[in-house]
């Protein structure tokens, strides 16, 4: 029986759950422009340990949603997980942003891609391509989007799902807009991270503490 705290801030949503047996007992999260994920990340964890009357001894593990995303965001949530790992000598967790968004979009029979957006400024997305049971059919990429993106898709399906908050400039110019199914303005939450975290909890694939990075697919650019 795994209890695993869940750790999301890859963008502006700073979200906690702490899970059991690949289900969630407790959900604190707050999505804000204002990214205060700084002053809201230890105040959410406190929560919902105390949702659910459990201490930071009870828990098995510990999983972090490990990028694309914000540089920041991302920065933050590894260095707590990180920090919560060595202090309580329990494993981490890594787990995939995009499939964490991905995972939102649930389909009983259709059985067609999903394609998770992460906003990267400009006209540009953090994506990936999965498949129904969310493997990934295409690798991550920062993608440029043009008129025609994911045109080689069309053959194969009849349908595309687009979902996260990079959806809507893609929406703005896509000649195909009959193709998909757009899910605008969602952001990975650590309530889908709590199956994948079990999943790989059972078959201990866990990162090294000591060494494990943020995946953040570009180098940082600061602003003036």
């Amino acid at each position: 029986m795994a209890r695993i705290l869940c750790i999301e801030t890859s963008t502006t949503n700073c979200s906690v759950a702490i899970s059991q047996d690949g289900d969630v007992l407790a959900l604190t999260e707050e999505d804000s422009q204002s990214y205060s994920h700084a002053e809201q990340l230890h105040v959410f964890i406190q929560e919902v340990l105390s949702k659910t009357k459990l201490t930071t001894s009870d828990l098995d593990a510990i999983a972090i949603s490990k990028g694309p995303g914000s540089y920041t965001g991302l920065r933050i949530g590894v260095s707590s997980a990180k920090g919560l790992c060595y202090a309580l000598g329990i494993p981490l967790i890594s787990v995939s942003t995009l499939k964490v968004l991905a995972s939102q979009v649930v389909q009983l029979e259709s059985k067609m891609p999903v394609i998770a957006m992460i906003d990267a400024r400009r006209m540009e997305v953090y994506s990936c391509v999965y498949d129904y049971n969310y493997n990934s059919i295409q690798d991550v990429c920062a993608k440029v989007l043009d008129d025609n993106s994911y045109s080689e898709l069309f053959d194969a399906y009849d349908t595309i799902y687009a979902i996260g908050n990079g959806v809507t400039k893609f929406k703005d110019i896509c000649t195909s807009p009959e193709k998909f199914v757009f899910i605008e303005q969602k952001n990975p939450s650590a309530k889908e991270m709590a199956s994948i975290a079990e999943g790989k909890f059972i078959v201990q694939d866990f990162e090294d503490v000591a060494y494990f990075e943020p995946y953040y697919l570009k180098d940082f650019v600061g602003g003036k």
